[in-house]
């Protein structure tokens, strides 16, 4: 990141103009990361982790059934709040609470089939944040996954750059949310499904949840 860009970093987004476009460019950017490291792996670990479903996913009912399940299990309960709490302790500059938070993921049972996939989408976007030398809690926390202090899970890492770049976190949360939905609905072969009435039905009720979901998760910023 080029010195110019230092002040727009400062300062809230506004909702037009070249900030809103950088917004969205880096929500894309990582977008494109999970949908090319992560969406097939993490849906070999979904098999697992979420229900097993390998080879039964057939039908848009069999989708959704699938989509709800990590919705209510996964998304909800613990990528969002992971995301939004890492975005606060990254404003704060709470680089103990971020680790304690990095360690506490690992701890957790449900997302252990995500690891490979996460680490390998976190370790990518943080390379990408690496030129930003004036960012101290983005250095140290550099510095605490290389010396294996942390394991740099994407969710932490995204919202780290939500909070580096101040991205509105609910903006930030909506958007990671119907990215990971997507992706994982085509990676778990939904595709032909999603292309029809009842499919695009589906999917837009899984959607009407998430603002919901994103208000919920919210106030985690602040703890």
């Amino acid at each position: 990141m080029r010195p110019s860009e230092k002040s727009a970093r400062r300062q809230p987004l506004p909702e037009s103009g070249i900030a809103q476009s950088t917004a969205e460019n880096l929500l894309g950017d990582f977008s494109a990361l999970l949908q090319q490291i992560g969406a097939a792996e993490m849906w070999l670990a979904c098999e697992s982790a979420v229900h097993p479903v390998a080879g039964q996913i057939s039908s848009v009912a069999g989708l959704r059934r699938f989509l709800e399940t990590y919705l209510s299990e996964i998304l909800l309960p613990l990528e969002l709040p992971a995301i939004a709490r890492a975005c606060g302790q990254v404003r704060r500059g709470e680089l103990r609470e971020l680790i304690a938070l990095d360690q506490k993921i690992a701890s957790e049972p449900r997302l252990a089939p995500f690891a490979s996939a996460s680490r390998t989408i976190g370790s990518m976007q943080l390379q990408r944040l690496r030129p930003l030398r004036d960012e101290r809690t983005v250095q140290r926390y550099l510095s605490a996954v290389k010396d294996g202090q942390a394991q740099g899970w994407h969710t932490l890492v995204y919202g780290l750059t939500l909070a580096v770049y101040s991205i509105p976190l609910r903006q930030g949360l909506l958007h990671y949310a119907r990215e990971t939905i997507s992706g994982l609905a085509h990676a778990a072969g939904g595709s032909a499904h999603l292309f029809n009435p009842a499919g695009q039905e589906m999917l837009e009720t899984i959607f009407s949840r998430l603002p919901d979901g994103v208000e919920e998760a919210v106030p985690a910023c602040e703890l």
